[in-house]
């Protein structure tokens, strides 16, 4: 759906514009005055309150069709369960190819993505020493589209660490050695890159990038998908 509104927004825009002028002037023709007005008013209100609809439901259209893709159809490996990272293998050129909804971005990374619900309790994402590589992971809120967190390189370093994933309301310790990050609305789309530095650099990304998984928090045993 964000496709086809993105592909067809001009075109659309444009009917409706042209269909709005062929309106006004056959009014103005008639010698409509007052519904002229009329018209112009209601034509401004409805810009104006769509204008907001627009702006408070795009997030969650957009961000919340990465969740039916990652659920659903996944990244290339099938579905990813909810709670679960996968990392993509090709480049965002190679992964076009296939239809992947990870097609766009540099080719000197390679992607991991999942979607995150802390509601049932907390979850910890675990990365794994670097040594120096560059990586992130963005944390998208779904009700507002904005990046309130981010793991990484430029951010938290390069060594191995482990962060405690919850909703800002939990009352539970943080254990030590981890960093807690609040969900603001319980849900989040996480997307992680790692550097590549070449094509003999590749396999060496890709297992660093499987390695940065989450799990149950107080609990054994790590959620992948290869």
């Amino acid at each position: 759906m964000n496709r086809l509104i993105l592909k067809y927004a001009t075109p659309v825009t444009i009917a409706i514009l042209a269909i709005f002028a062929w309106v006004t002037y056959r009014r103005i023709a008639a010698g409509g005055l007052s519904s002229i007005v009329l018209l112009a008013a209601t034509a401004v209100a409805i810009w104006v309150i769509g204008t907001f609809v627009f702006i408070y439901f795009w997030p969650r259209i957009t961000v919340g069709g990465f969740k039916r893709t990652f659920v659903r159809r996944g990244l290339g490996g099938g579905p990813i369960p909810v709670n679960t990272l996968y990392a993509v293998p090709e480049s965002p050129s190679q992964s076009a190819l296939s239809g992947s909804v990870i097609a766009t971005g540099t080719d000197s990374v390679l992607y991991c993505g999942g979607w995150l619900d802390v509601s049932a309790g907390p979850q910890v994402l675990h990365v794994p020493e670097m040594e120096q590589r560059y990586y992130s992971v963005q944390f998208t809120d779904p009700t507002s589209g904005a990046n309130f967190a981010y793991v990484g390189t430029r951010t938290t370093g390069t060594a191995t660490r482990d962060f405690l994933l919850c909703e800002p309301a939990w009352h539970g310790d943080t254990p030590p050695g981890m960093t807690r990050i609040d969900v603001p609305h319980s849900a989040a789309l996480l997307i992680g890159r790692v550097f590549v530095a070449n094509d003999d650099d590749r396999h060496t990304a890709y297992e660093l990038a499987k390695l940065i998984q989450l799990k149950p928090a107080g609990r054994p045993g790590v959620h992948t998908a290869r």
